[in-house]
């Protein structure tokens, strides 16, 4: 048992809304690729997506979080707000942490249950 891994999916999404996420791994990954590509064509591309899917995503991401994510230059591409870099670190840092407690407190669990 000791090759088995938990996988923590972390979602972000305003206090007020009830339902659905509205910053998780897709848009974390998609801003992640606009950074180091300084392009949302080009973050979409290497994801498999089309250019639109992925404004509409960013779109209604800023839209629900009220933060934007975004600085768009038109024809020169795009590149993170520094309120979508912050935000981008902490959902990074939160997912990290959670992932190794996870784990650890996996082993832990299997640990008692096998005693």
């Amino acid at each position: 048992m000791n090759s088995i891994t938990p996988l923590v999916k972390v979602n972000l999404r305003p206090s007020d809304c009830a339902d659905g996420s509205m910053f998780g791994r897709g848009v974390a990954e998609l801003c992640r690729r606009v950074d180091s590509s300084g392009s949302l064509n080009k973050a979409a591309k290497t994801m498999g997506m089309a250019y639109s899917k992925a404004w509409r995503i960013v779109k209604r991401t800023e839209e629900s979080l009220g933060v934007q994510l975004l600085e768009r230059d038109g024809a020169h591409g795009s590149t993170l707000t520094p309120e979508g870099k912050h935000l981008l670190r902490a959902y990074s840092a939160l997912e990290d942490e959670l992932s190794v407690y996870a784990a650890q407190r996996f082993q832990e669990l299997l640990q008692e249950i096998q005693d």
